[in-house]
């Protein structure tokens, strides 16, 4: 399990910034379960001499895991890519205050209910649905099709809309709000998250249906969940600024 966590923490970001995943098209639209992940695909040779060997062996570690236990691994890489979200958002709240105060410690709980969120909300709830989306939509051998523009209709207008309400309820709950209290910030910030997440995720769902394959699916979504978590942190968390 250690080496589970530790792979999934230096897995969330290898494969696009330090290896530069490049999706071959035999790859990219096959269906989950159904093929093993190389490492590399078109620039293998250049390279893997400045690869880490580390980072090599992690990759593999957690392409068998996700094989094997897909949901497990997806969740323990969100929990862990979410709490770091959060520290880095707590970082920057600390840093851009204006309020002439001493430095407050980091908000142990604030951390782990970003994480919480990623393990058991986060994880399985685009685990499922992209099992369920591709299950009624099939992929198409070719990225740019209509197929992708009605997915990604969906997606975003349809599902994004709903999980964002789920998020702040969640959240919400971890951190002791009544219902009235959730509504109530639902009423103030509602509006402009969902514009702020189409901005982010609109170009992000087109690259993540068109070009990554589907067992990957969720870890890119958690890479980019990465940042859009900072602004969720500093959004919901604003009146302890």
């Amino acid at each position: 399990m250690n080496r589970l966590l530790i792979s999934s923490l230096l897995l969330s970001f290898g494969p696009w910034f330090s290896q530069g995943f490049v999706p071959s098209t035999s790859i990219q639209r096959r269906h989950e379960g159904s093929f093993s992940i190389p490492l590399m695909t078109k620039r293998s040779s250049s390279l893997k001499a400045v690869a880490p060997e580390a980072l090599q062996e992690a990759w593999t570690s957690y392409n068998n895991a996700l094989e094997s236990n897909p949901l497990l691994v997806k969740s323990l890489t969100a929990g862990v890519i979410l709490g770091a979200a959060d520290l880095a958002g707590q970082v920057i709240q600390d840093v851009t205050s204006q309020k002439e105060t001493v430095r407050r410690d980091i908000d142990v709980g604030r951390t782990a209910r970003f994480a919480l969120f990623g393990l058991v909300l986060q994880a399985p709830w685009n685990h499922f649905y992209y099992q369920i989306l591709d299950g009624a939509i099939p992929p198409t051998p070719e990225p740019w099709t209509a197929t992708t523009a009605v997915k990604t209709v969906i997606d975003q207008f349809v599902q994004a809309p709903v999980f964002t309400i789920l998020i702040f309820a969640f959240l919400g709950f971890l951190e002791g709000k009544n219902t009235q209290a959730i509504q109530k910030q639902l009423q103030e910030d509602y509006k402009d998250t969902m514009i702020a997440n189409w901005k982010l995720w609109v170009p992000a769902t087109v690259v993540n249906l068109a070009f990554v394959p589907p067992i990957l699916r969720v870890l890119y979504l958690n890479v980019v969940f990465f940042f859009w978590s900072i602004f969720l942190s500093l959004k919901l968390n604003k009146e302890e600024e």
